[in-house]
C-alpha cells in the first residue's frame, strides 16, 4: 500500500507536463528484443504508446518529433548514494553515512534524499533517468536504500520505491569513525546477534502480548520476511562467500556489492544464485579492492551471473561516478556492446524488481528513454534528449 500511495503522488504531479512525442532513431535499442533500425517510439501520457520500424507506425500529426543517431531506454544506476552524498563534499550534504553506531538498519534514505542535489542533474544529463540510492557503505548496518526517478524537484516527486534494500559492509570496509567491530569474527558476529534479536521480536509481535514498536528491530524483520534485501558491500573471496554462509543461516535476500574478487568464487555466486552489483569497472585497485579487474563484468556475463553497474560512493570531488563511462570500458575490456546495454537497463531493472516499469522500451512501460548522436559508449558521443515519464529534461 506505501509503495502504491507513492506511484499515485508520482503521477499527479507530474501528470500537468505530459505531451505527445515520436522520437525517430537511425537505431532503435529495445532492450526487449532485437535493435531498430530506422525505429520510432510514441509517447503519449508520460507512458511509451507504441516502438517499431518506420513502416509500420504512423505518427500522428499533431505530435511533436525528435530524432537521434542512437535511442535507447534511460539508464539505471544500480547503487549510488547521490541525493544523500552532494556535490559540496560538506558536512552538511553529506548524509550517507551515520557513524555514531556499526548497525542502524532503521534509517530511511527517504527522510534524507534531495532531489534538488547539482549531482542529481549531473546523472540525468548523462542519461541515467533511474538511481538506486541510499546510505552508503562503511558501517555493518548503515540504512536503507530507495529508488528515484532523476527528474522532480521533491522526493516525493521522484521516487519509485521508497524502502528498497538494507545497506550492509563486510570485510575491512569500515569506516574508520566508526570504532566496532575490530575483526572480521566480531563484524559478523555482531550482525547474527541482531538477526537473532529481529527472529525473536518477530515472533512476540505476532503474539497475543506484542512489545513497543522497536525501529531497527522492525527493519530488520522486514529484511527476514522478503520486504528488504541485503546490499552487502564486499571485495574479497573470503569475504563474499561469509557473506552467502550469513544469508544461507537466515534465508533473506541478497545482492553482492563490489565483489572485486568475484572471479575467484564463480561456481560459488553461480551455485547461490546472487547478482553483483559490480564495482565500477575504473575501481581504485587499491585497499580492499586491489585485486579488481576491468573485466569482471565480462567475467560475469560468461559465467552466467546476473550483474549491473553502479556508480558505488566516492569520498571526493565531484562524488559520483556515471555508470554510462563504467560500462563503456567494460565494453573495452570484453563486454559485448548489447551485453553492456542491457546491464544498464533491463537487467538492472530486473534486479532491482521495477522491470514493469522501466528498463526497456515497450509499450505501457515509462517512457524514459536517452537519444544519442553516436555510438553510446563512446566517451565523444553526446546526448541530445532525456526524456523521463514522457517529459524533456
Amino acid at each position: 500500500m506505501k509503495k502504491l500511495i507513492y506511484v499515485l503522488v508520482f503521477s499527479l504531479l507530474s501528470i500537468s507536463s505530459y505531451a505527445q512525442i515520436a522520437i525517430k532513431g537511425e537505431i532503435v535499442y529495445t532492450s526487449a528484443g532485437e535493435p531498430i533500425e530506422r525505429g520510432v517510439i510514441l509517447i503519449s501520457d508520460g507512458k511509451i504508446e507504441a516502438v517499431g520500424s518506420e513502416n509500420r507506425i504512423n505518427i500522428p500529426s499533431n505530435y511533436e518529433i525528435l530524432e537521434a543517431a542512437v535511442v535507447t531506454p534511460g539508464l539505471i544506476d544500480a547503487h549510488s548514494v547521490v541525493g544523500l552524498a552532494g556535490y559540496m563534499n560538506q558536512p552538511h550534504d553529506q548524509d550517507q553515512l551515520e557513524t555514531s553506531s556499526a548497525i542502524q538498519p532503521e534509517l530511511r534514505a527517504i527522510d534524507a534524499y534531495n532531489a534538488r542535489e547539482e549531482l542529481v542533474g549531473h546523472l540525468r544529463r548523462h542519461g541515467i533517468t533511474t538511481i538506486h540510492t541510499g546510505h552508503g557503505p562503511g558501517a555493518l548496518i548503515s540504512g536503507q536504500t530507495m529508488i528515484v526517478k532523476t527528474s522532480g524537484e521533491t522526493v516525493d516527486e521522484s521516487v519509485l520505491v521508497p524502502a528498497k534494500m538494507l545497506a550492509m559492509t563486510l570485510g575491512n570496509n569500515m569506516n574508520s569513525a566508526i570504532r566496532t567491530p575490530g575483526t572480521r569474527s566480531k563484524a559478523v558476529a555482531m550482525v547474527r546477534q541482531e538477526l537473532i534479536k529481529a527472529r525473536e521480536y518477530m515472533v512476540k509481535q505476532s503474539g497475543e502480548n506484542p512489545g513497543a514498536t522497536n525501529l531497527k528491530m522492525e527493519a530488520l524483520a522486514d529484511l527476514l520476511n522478503g520486504e528488504l534485501t541485503a546490499m552487502i558491500t564486499v571485495h574479497k573471496a573470503n569475504d563474499i562467500m561469509t557473506a552467502l554462509r550469513l544469508q544461507q543461516e537466515f534465508g533473506f535476500e541478497m545482492v553482492i556489492d563490489g565483489a572485486a574478487e568475484s572471479y575467484l568464487i564463480l561456481d560459488e555466486l553461480k551455485e547461490a544464485e546472487v547478482p553483483v552489483f559490480v564495482h565500477p569497472t575504473m575501481i581504485r585497485t587499491r585497499g580492499e579492492a586491489q585485486n579488481a579487474s576491468m573485466e569482471t563484468a565480462a567475467t560475469l556475463r560468461e559465467a552466467g551471473i546476473p550483474f549491473a553497474f553502479q556508480s558505488g560512493y566516492e569520498a571526493y570531488v565531484p562524488k559520483t561516478r556515471v555508470v554510462l563511462f563504467e560500462a563503456g570500458v567494460a565494453v573495452a575490456y570484453g563486454l559485448g556492446f548489447e551485453d553492456a546495454l542491457e546491464a544498464l537497463t533491463i537487467n538492472a531493472a530486473t534486479l532491482l524488481g521495477i522491470d514493469d516499469r522501466v528498463g526497456s522500451l515497450e509499450a505501457g512501460k515509462d517512457a524514459d528513454i536517452v537519444l544519442f548522436d553516436g555510438d553510446p559508449f563512446e566517451y565523444t558521443t553526446e546526448i541530445s534528449e532525456v526524456i523521463i515519464n514522457g517529459v524533456r529534461q
